[in-house]
């Protein structure tokens, strides 16, 4: 029996993961959508707190939480998984508002482990946008994306900047990677 083989995009808010992640599920790739936007949708309809803007600590907490529940979900599954951000995404975010990483975080970074190559969107100022669930500035998304580039690589990933083309041509970079390379996690 196979398993799966859990790909990350991540990086630069705004720069382009969700629409990349549209096309890889289009293409019959199985596919888990970002857990924050959610989780700010959700806090948005209840009038709740854990938002990024509001209590990031409390938003972090849930992503990784949902991150977590999408990494098991996919246990079943064979071959290439893509997800939009992971729980290394979210520890990253609360180890930084903390300034340190906690125990129970590093163990699941142990345990857990997604496919070594981790795929970064760059900062784009061309296709940045906010909406009602990214209110970050432009400046925030390159700290951010500094900031998980650094994280993503002490945690022992490899990340992979994708070129700054159409949403088709980083698809065809991705998947030519990742079945040239002959990834496994």
């Amino acid at each position: 029996m196979s398993r799966p083989i859990r790909y990350v995009l991540s990086g630069c808010s705004g720069g382009g993961k969700s629409t990349l992640l549209q096309v890889l599920r289009r293409l019959g790739f199985p596919t888990f959508e970002e857990p924050g936007r959610r989780i700010v949708r959700e806090e948005q309809e209840i009038r709740g707190s854990a938002l990024p803007w509001v209590d990031p600590e409390a938003f972090a907490i849930k992503a990784i939480e949902r991150s977590v529940d999408a990494f098991e979900q996919a246990a079943s599954l064979d071959g290439p998984v893509f997800y939009d951000r992971s729980f290394i995404d979210a520890v990253s975010f609360v180890s930084s508002i903390n300034g340190r990483l906690r125990a129970e975080h590093q163990r699941l970074i142990d345990t857990r482990r997604y496919a070594n190559l981790v795929f970064l969107t760059p900062p784009w100022p061309e296709i940045f946008q906010n909406d009602a669930e990214r209110q970050a500035s432009f400046d925030t998304a390159v700290e951010e994306y500094e900031r998980l580039e650094l994280s993503f690589t002490e945690f022992g990933y490899d990340p992979i900047v994708l070129p700054k083309v159409s949403v088709e041509d980083r698809a065809d970079f991705v998947l030519d990677l990742i079945f040239r390379r002959g990834e496994t996690p």
